[in-house]
């Protein structure tokens, strides 16, 4: 680590994770918001004499962008030069980057063009416990290529609140657990939640929380509650009001993320949950909702509906606040309703429409009979989504057709495909 460089948490557990990768190939890392995960391991990796390059895989464009731009920085590079990233419609990487910052389909369309992965060393999943379908797939798929073809490649899984030993027996590898905070949270709830329109609870909250100092992040449902707060929140002398979701342009994500002259109030969808540090935020407004994507067997289609968070989700969350100093999370629900919430998110595999990654599966050369799930999905959600890819005429027979290695390489659903 440079001598200009701020320690942080997981410098101290970087050793034990390099032996762990040295002696079995693979490790699974569990740290809390704030250690440095995503910023400090894959440069540790690569500089402990990984061979090739090492893919970090993010699951979201803003995370992927910011998380290069930082890794660079304290490297001592320019973003495209011994890092870089590729998300949808952008990329910048060169022909000296090391280091490369992907998000979810574009792994799986990396793996599916080279499943030897030539030229790579490493992958690291990171946020691993968000458990998308492109996340788990892509576990399945790299824990497959090192037994049959690459036992020399290194699978590192990371994650703040992952119950590691189900992934950490699927790899056959050891569980690191780096321990601490970089400064504490004080986590406060709201007493009578249910007694005042959510709207007005999270305006009030957000105007509070500049009391504190500093910037005030606040987590919405969606886009739709964002320029509702936005409109509620305008005109508060010296302080900027800032959207932050997955709609925005580059340049205007850019503008919520970046160090600013001005005090801001950012509002943000889960996307800023993880691997996300946003300078001078000091307090967390957290409204404890999100829009989760559900398999409606109805209509046979995902739809996506307005849910409370997990316990682990809004750890997250809290964990905002304490990255560059000590910070408050204001939850708009009471303490006892926090105890019945969930303690973790649904796997999508167990939520969400599998026809997409059937097909995947299919092309990959292998049936969902054949294939080894990290976590096998329910049977009937299976069987819906055969019988989706055979009326398509994506399969037939059990194995892909010409039109389903079309639809293959199209990103999006088979059906618009």
């Amino acid at each position: 680590m440079p001598s200009d460089q701020i320690a942080l948490p997981i410098d101290a557990h970087l050793p034990d994770l390099i032996a762990a990768v040295r002696a079995t190939g693979a490790a699974v890392l569990v740290a809390p918001p704030g250690a440095g995960k995503s910023t400090r391991v894959p440069g540790a990796l690569l500089d402990s004499g990984i061979e090739g390059k090492v893919l970090v895989l993010q699951p979201r464009r803003v995370a992927a962008r910011a998380v290069a731009r930082r890794i660079a920085q304290e490297r001592g590079s320019a973003v495209g030069a011994e890092v870089g990233y590729r998300v949808r419609f952008e990329q910048r990487v060169g022909p000296k980057t090391r280091i490369e910052l992907l998000t979810e389909g574009l792994l799986i369309r990396r793996l599916q063009a080279d499943p030897f992965l030539e030229g790579v060393g490493c992958v690291i999943l990171d946020e691993f416990h968000e458990r998308s379908l492109h996340a788990d797939l892509s576990l399945a798929l790299l824990a497959e290529i090192r037994r049959e073809a690459r036992p020399d490649l290194v699978v590192v899984v990371m994650s703040a609140t992952l119950d590691p030993l189900p992934v950490a027996d699927f790899l056959s590898c050891p569980v690191i657990r780096a321990e601490g905070r970089t400064f504490p949270v004080d986590v406060q709830y709201d007493p009578r939640s249910a007694d005042r329109p959510a709207f007005f609870r999270v305006a009030t909250a957000a105007k509070a929380a500049l009391s504190q100092g500093g910037d005030v992040l606040v987590f919405l449902p969606g886009v739709g509650e964002i320029n509702r707060i936005s409109e509620q929140l305008s005109g508060i002398d010296g302080v900027d009001v800032l959207p932050l979701h997955g709609r925005l342009p580059a340049a205007a994500q850019d503008k919520a993320l970046l160090p600013s002259t001005r005090r801001k109030i950012v509002l943000a969808t889960n996307l800023a949950e993880t691997s996300v540090t946003i300078p001078g935020v000091r307090a967390v407004v957290d409204m404890g909702e999100a829009r989760v994507p559900r398999f409606d067997a109805g209509i046979g289609l995902t739809r996506l509906m307005r849910e409370p968070i997990s316990q682990a989700s809004a750890d997250q969350r809290a964990g905002r606040a304490g990255r560059t100093a000590p910070g408050i999370c204001r939850r708009l629900w009471t303490a006892a309703e926090h105890t019945h919430r969930p303690s973790a998110t649904l796997p999508a595999l167990r939520r969400e429409d599998l026809t997409r990654a059937l097909l995947e599966i299919y092309a990959w050369g292998q049936t969902p009979a054949t294939f080894a799930f990290f976590e096998a999905p329910d049977p009937s959600v299976i069987d819906h989504a055969c019988a989706v890819l055979l009326r398509l005429g994506a399969i037939a027979d059990d194995q892909i057709t010409p039109l389903g290695r079309a639809l293959v390489d199209l990103p999006i659903h088979p059906r618009l495909g």
